[in-house]
């Protein structure tokens, strides 16, 4: 009788056990179980949606999978609401089709209107993007301006993306446009130098947006701000190669919203054509950007470590002699060092129309590599200078300090005026 008791108690257990399995096992969704393959071959575009449509309507928290191994996915649009916290644990490499022709918008993965969204896992997200560096046929085709971005962050909430690497993507690494407290930590993002408009992360119209201990080498910005782009924290970012880290380009298009609450912090550029750069185009259409810090950054062999730029005109298609009407305010520049390439290390060039107002220098220590000396150049601006300067900054006679003052009543503060701003869409380098 004993002896039926226990194995009646050991069969109960190992069914509760079994039972509890089950259940820890029922909010993962592996994109196996819906039919993908890991040979870098199959497309597993249907599978990714499949699994993702369970995992969105589970009401509890909800997980899916992508394994280890190799899996080809041709495309995949996700679109909330889901009825629970959503995780994407992504072990394994997704591949996207070398060939530009197989796109017809400019994406390849997208997450839109998803609230307690989470990504994780080590895996990569690969754009096969060699192909479309070369630019070849885009004169006579139009597919060129369908070049797919990696990774597309749309109107989610609370989102946390984390130890992710995106590499050879064909436009944009990532893009995140319209979210609320979304954080990027520990990515790794990687093209080659010469890739045209790969930029790492490019933020538009979002807020409260965190880029923390994450390293990134591409061939345009590693991390740029459009429009609307509000209280962004870029932190412990490593970028080189690249174009630097850049708010802007501002201006080219009507009703852009403004920029406001921007900290790039702790960041340290190698290589890169670009330090930290702030940059509207002449004969712009009115917007505001203000509240912009950029504090403890190093600069190793980088070509322009400072840079405001209110004549930005990459393909010299400009009026240079418009000015820009993006008014530029609450700006500074703390405890930047390293070294610099060119010998203009410091460019502050300020429209004649709206100067910059309210501009910060302390603790500048740029050294030319190589032989010469380092030297700043000044534009209608007048900037507030603290600690070492070196090179001397806006040390000249120049039309700045009188414009500015001009503009602010002789006083060195903003006008009171304030505009309606500018749209995400983007861009040249």
């Amino acid at each position: 009788m004993a002896a039926q008791l226990n194995i009646v108690l050991g069969m109960s257990i190992i069914s509760v056990l079994l039972m509890l399995e089950v259940e820890a096992q029922a909010g993962s969704f592996s994109v196996l179980k819906y039919g993908a393959k890991a040979d870098g071959k199959t497309d597993m575009s249907k599978a990714f949606l499949d699994a993702f449509k369970a995992a969105c309507a589970s009401r509890s928290a909800a997980k899916v999978l992508i394994p280890k191994g190799s899996f080809l996915l041709s495309g995949a649009q996700l679109e909330g609401p889901c009825k629970g916290p959503i995780e994407f644990l992504v072990e394994g490499t997704v591949m996207a089709p070398p060939d530009i022709k197989a796109f017809k918008e400019p994406l390849w993965i997208s997450f839109k209107k998803i609230t307690n969204f989470k990504m994780s896992g080590g895996g990569i997200f690969d754009g096969k993007g060699a192909q479309a560096y070369k630019r070849e046929g885009c004169v006579k085709n139009d597919y060129c301006k369908h070049l797919p971005i990696n990774l597309r962050f749309d109107f989610l909430t609370n989102a946390m993306i984390q130890d992710i690497t995106s590499k050879d993507a064909k436009q944009f690494h990532v893009n995140v446009l319209g979210c609320k407290n979304i954080t990027f930590d520990k990515l790794t993002i990687t093209a080659p130098k010469e890739s045209p408009n790969t930029d790492g992360i490019h933020i538009g119209r979002s807020t409260g947006v965190k880029v923390l201990n994450t390293k990134i080498g591409t061939g345009d910005d590693c991390v740029s701000f459009g429009d609307g782009s509000e209280n962004v924290l870029i932190k412990g970012v490593t970028c080189g190669p690249g174009h630097g880290i850049s708010i802007g380009s501002l201006g080219l298009y009507q009703k852009e919203d403004p920029v406001k609450g921007i900290t790039i912090s702790g960041c340290t550029l190698t290589n890169t054509k670009n330090g930290v750069r702030i940059k509207t185009w002449p004969n712009s259409y009115p917007g505001i950007a203000s509240d912009m810090h950029f504090e403890d950054i190093t600069v190793r062999n980088v070509d322009y470590p400072i840079i405001v730029d209110q004549k930005y005109c990459p393909w010299n298609r400009c009026n240079l002699k418009a000015e820009s009407k993006v008014k530029l305010s609450n700006i500074s520049f703390k405890n930047i060092r390293g070294t610099a390439t060119q010998e203009e290390a410091i460019k502050i060039i300020c429209s004649a129309t709206y100067p910059c107002q309210n501009v910060e220098l302390g603790n500048i220590d740029i050294k030319l590599a190589g032989k010469g000396t380092a030297k700043s150049v000044c534009t209608n601006v007048k900037p507030k200078l603290t600690g070492k300067q070196s090179p001397p900054v806006c040390t000249g006679s120049s039309k700045a300090s009188d414009a500015s003052d001009k503009a602010s009543g002789g006083s060195g503060k903003a006008s009171g005026k304030s505009g309606k701003a500018s749209s995400s869409k983007k861009k040249s380098s």
